[in-house]
């Protein structure tokens, strides 16, 4: 069941919706997910399919191409914070972390029968839905702004998506995708549909596994539509619920200094993250929220800073796009206060879908 964030009304998960007629954000209601014990969970497959009982679609197998249970290593000490682990993302099928919520919305897509699948992203998302699209055999068409990256837009290419190139930005581009939603279709936005953030939340179930049953002190996330946050921040709350922690981590919100809303700013100037350019992201109410409630903050890094951050990551053997070095430089900036319980920060795409700065 669909619930708006605004006014409470319900659609079904069945209907298509995509957002209320109020203009509110759908959120999934009436799912209670429940943990097994941790000795079950280790005879069960290295995929985020280990935790069907958090899910609220059931597991096709010939859909998965292995997404989740991505390693979590220790940072290279340059950071000089304690404790300071690198979840990495990009070793994701196709190289993000939206593969997590893709799965889910294709298994959606082929339970309902539908015949065309449409998105729109910067890149990843998209790259990550006309992936699984093809794996569900329905059709994809998937809108991008101009100026995404070359090997991005040859990714979605060779998953048989159509392509559809939008001159504006990440808002444009939306306004274009929603114009082409017809009967039938579903709207398979990484940012509306709530079931999404049921697949990006299992990032933190994982963190709970290989923390040994906890959760770190800290967690310092890119931001931009911001489902990456308000995921871990779901499987945060449905930990807590199951009283399978007594705290929540303090959640950091990173975004780039020249497309910054979330920190007030109201520039809009290009950024080497692209991935997170997103000028009126449409759940910036609940990722605000989410930080003040968790006690966190939103943090801003410049353009040289990310460019740092990117050449030493990849000095350090991890080869990211520029989106996913913001948050390694907002820990080098000392944006990032220390966590005595450990914090983690993911490494959310992969160089080989970037164009390197400079």
């Amino acid at each position: 069941m669909l619930c708006c964030s605004a006014c409470g009304r319900t659609a079904d998960l069945a209907s298509l919706a995509w957002r209320c007629g109020c203009g509110g954000v759908y959120d999934l209601a009436g799912f209670t997910p429940a943990l097994p014990a941790p000795e079950e969970l280790r005879r069960r497959p290295a995929t985020m399919w280990r935790y069907p009982e958090v899910l609220p679609v059931p597991a096709v197998s010939e859909l998965s191409m292995g997404e989740g249970l991505t390693p979590l290593v220790p940072a290279p000490a340059a950071a000089g914070v304690a404790g300071l682990r690198l979840k990495l993302e990009y070793l994701a099928p196709t190289g993000s972390f939206k593969d997590r919520g893709a799965v889910l919305l294709a298994i959606l897509a082929r339970r309902l029968g539908v015949a065309r699948m449409v998105a729109d992203s910067s890149g990843n998302a998209g790259a990550a839905i006309a992936a699984y699209a093809a794996r569900a055999g329905v059709a994809c068409e998937v809108f991008l702004p101009a100026g995404t990256s070359s090997s991005k837009v040859a990714q979605l290419a060779a998953f048989g998506a159509t392509v559809r190139v939008v001159d504006g930005d990440r808002t444009r581009t939306a306004q274009a995708a929603q114009a082409a939603i017809g009967s039938g279709v579903l709207y398979a936005s990484h940012v509306y549909h709530p079931l999404f953030l049921h697949g990006t939340k299992t990032y933190v179930y994982e963190l709970f596994e290989q923390y040994g049953g906890g959760l770190p002190e800290l967690l310092v996330v890119p931001v931009g539509n911001g489902t990456l946050l308000l995921g871990a921040w779901l499987g945060c709350q449905e930990l807590l619920a199951q009283r399978l922690i007594d705290r929540v981590p303090r959640l950091v919100a990173v975004q780039a200094a020249a497309c910054a809303p979330l920190a007030g700013s109201g520039e809009v100037a290009p950024t080497l993250a692209e991935g997170i350019a997103i000028p009126h992201p449409p759940r910036a109410a609940q990722i605000v929220q989410a930080v003040r409630d968790s006690g966190g903050e939103v943090v801003t890094v410049t353009e040289a800073q990310i460019a740092a951050a990117h050449r030493e990551l990849a000095a350090s053997g991890f080869y990211v796009e520029p989106t996913a070095a913001v948050c390694w430089a907002a820990v080098r900036a000392g944006a990032v206060r220390p966590a005595q319980g450990g914090a983690v920060l993911p490494l959310t795409g992969s160089g080989l879908k970037a164009k390197p700065p400079g």
